[in-house]
């Protein structure tokens, strides 16, 4: 059978180097490196003067000395000379070190995450050894034991930061270890170095990269203490480090010398931080969309007019309302100037395919839609005559769950996984009303009891992990019920259950609505669902309403070719191949496959 979806027309797809460029701080930060770099690679080509050359009677001259545009240090020796030949030596120990502490520590983050026991037990408490030391003062302990030198600086350096990439890399692969595809790669038959390898490497690079493009600042500037200290780089060559020591006696008399090291250090440390971010955020395809971005407090209202409500008597009216989502400076609109409203204590069901527009139309309702990149750029919503999307943040805040409540999804998800479930319940009681906590305890329990969670007492503490996909389902409602709403907005509450529990919620919330006198937006992509709780209904598709009714006319009737798809694609007991014939003749040239014997 064809699918309904219609090919989505191609869209251009910026390069990481595009990417990169428009994060205007991690931009900056290339630049800045950038430049640096192809200075301190050409200094055995540049016009510079003997970096170990004295001459003390020319010694602390100023900067733009005439021969000497950033001055002498005490020895009379150039500054730009020694502070470009010096940051060679610092970029060169800093990346090198930093090469060095990821590939042990990454070997031994993967070893102990991926072998796990024993080996991960013993691997870690040798990290744990380490780490129980202040990372300097073990530096400091490593270069007294090997001596002075800008190659044993290195080694401590290298060596203290390994546990930083261990950690990091064996937390990620204790969770990859049992990823199913990591077992099925086990079960194929590869051995577990290929595994390991081929696996989990590549699921970890990315992290690996970003510690790496921010460790490098730091491991120059611990490499810059260390020298400061004069257990670095020794006389008479120069790093930034030492260049910064030898003029600390100067601070006041000829600041200069030890200001402009320290100036170099600084740029180098901030620009590999902000490219650090910028790789961090295109390695990372839902921060480099902008999904991962945080979202204010309500979404982000760009409509030129606000439409006036049609419907007097209509509880919630929606007029025209128009979502659009930015990427960049592109903007896609995802619902397209909709209309419909329900009267108190009526169903009416909002359907259509994955990606019709259904879940952003509800968020947009009380303002949930997270912007970025969401944002509502027409229309209005009417909710008992007042338009929600003028309000101010605090006035939305006390509208939601109060006069709209949300019934989600994925219970699993938005049920926070640290606080026990009646404590959720209690602050979403307490949030609105004035309530102590015993009294607000209460009233959750009778909530739990409302919604046919069992012994509702002792449910009141357990954890959402120790719940059913029903029952927390039912907590979900439970929580949308708790200040009684005059609107319930549930997004698919069906979706992720199987067909018995399925049954159960749908009576549930048909219960509800008949002891409460509930206005239900109920949304779903099944027919069946429809045809069994909802007044009226609304098919959606593209953004677009495309045939409203009574249930029963559509049901009975429908007039738009999606619709009738859309009712033909719900199979009846007893129909068997007749089912397929069905389907095949919404779609000319298809026929059904020929049952196999």
């Amino acid at each position: 059978m064809s699918q309904i979806l219609t090919a989505p027309s191609a869209r251009h797809r910026p390069s990481l180097w595009s990417l990169l460029l428009a994060n205007r701080l991690a931009t900056l930060g290339l630049i800045i490196l950038l430049l640096t770099l192809v200075v301190a690679l050409c200094a055995p080509l540049l016009p510079l003067a003997d970096p170990d050359a004295t001459n003390l009677l020319q010694r602390l001259l100023p900067p733009l000395s005439p021969g000497h545009l950033l001055g002498t240090d005490p020895l009379g020796r150039d500054v730009l000379s020694r502070l470009i030949w010096g940051t060679r030596v610092s970029l060169a120990v800093g990346i090198s070190a930093t090469l060095l502490a990821a590939l042990f520590g990454t070997l031994i983050g993967l070893l102990a995450g991926y072998a796990g026991g024993r080996t991960d037990s013993l691997l870690m408490r040798l990290i744990d050894m380490l780490m129980a030391f202040p990372y300097i003062l073990l530096a400091l302990a490593i270069v007294a034991v090997l001596g002075p030198g800008l190659l044993n600086a290195l080694y401590a350096i290298a060596v203290v930061n390994i546990p930083f990439f261990a950690r990091n890399i064996r937390g990620l692969a204790v969770g990859l270890r049992q990823r199913d595809f990591v077992q099925a790669a086990r079960l194929s038959g590869k051995s577990h170095a290929s595994v390991l390898f081929t696996e989990v490497l590549p699921n970890v690079m990315p992290v690996i990269v970003v510690t790496m493009s921010t460790t490098i600042g730091w491991m120059i500037l611990e490499t810059a203490g260390l020298s400061f200290l004069g257990l670095g780089t020794q006389p008479p060559d120069a790093d930034l480090g030492s260049m910064l020591g030898q003029g600390r006696a100067q601070m006041f008399s000829a600041p200069h010398v030890s200001l402009v090291p320290g100036i170099m250090i600084f740029l180098l440390v901030m620009s590999f931080n902000l490219l650090g971010d910028g790789i961090r955020d295109l390695l990372d395809p839902r921060l480099r969309s902008g999904v991962l971005q945080r979202a204010q407090a309500v979404t982000t209202v760009t409509r030129p007019a606000v439409p006036a409500a049609k419907t007097e008597v209509a509880l919630l009216e929606v007029v025209d309302l128009k979502v659009s989502f930015r990427a960049g400076k592109q903007t896609q609109q995802a619902v397209k100037g909709i209309s419909f409203h329900l009267q108190r204590g009526e169903c009416l069901g909002l359907i259509g395919e994955s990606g019709s527009g259904k879940s952003v139309t509800a968020l947009s309702i009380m303002g949930l839609l997270a912007s970025p990149p969401g944002e509502i750029s027409g229309g209005a919503v009417y909710v008992g005559g007042e338009e929600m999307l003028s309000l101010s943040p605090d006035a939305l805040r006390q509208r939601r769950g109060a006069r709209v409540a949300y019934i989600f999804q994925d219970p699993l998800s938005t049920l926070h996984p640290q606080l026990r479930i009646g404590d959720q319940i209690v602050e979403a009681i307490q949030a609105h009303r004035p309530l102590s906590r015993s009294e607000a305890r209460q009233k959750a329990v009778a909530l739990l009891e409302d919604v046919g969670i069992p012994d509702a007492t002792a449910r009141f503490n357990a954890w959402p992990h120790q719940l059913s996909g029903g029952q927390r389902q039912r907590v979900g409602i439970a929580m949308a019920l708790a200040n009684d709403p005059e609107i319930i907005i549930a997004d698919e509450p069906t979706t992720a259950l199987d067909v018995t529990v399925q049954a159960r919620i749908l009576e549930l919330l048909q219960n509800l609505r008949r002891q409460r006198g509930l206005t239900l937006l109920f949304i779903t992509h099944d027919f069946g669902v429809i045809a069994q709780i909802c007044d009226r209904v609304a098919v959606m598709r593209h953004g677009e309403i495309v045939e409203s009714g009574d249930t029963a006319t559509v049901l009975a009737n429908p007039q738009h070719d999606y619709t009738r798809r859309l009712i033909a694609s719900v199979p009846k007991a007893g129909q068997g191949r007749d089912f397929l014939r069905q389907v095949a003749a919404l779609y000319p040239g298809s026929q059904p496959q020929q049952e196999r014997v």
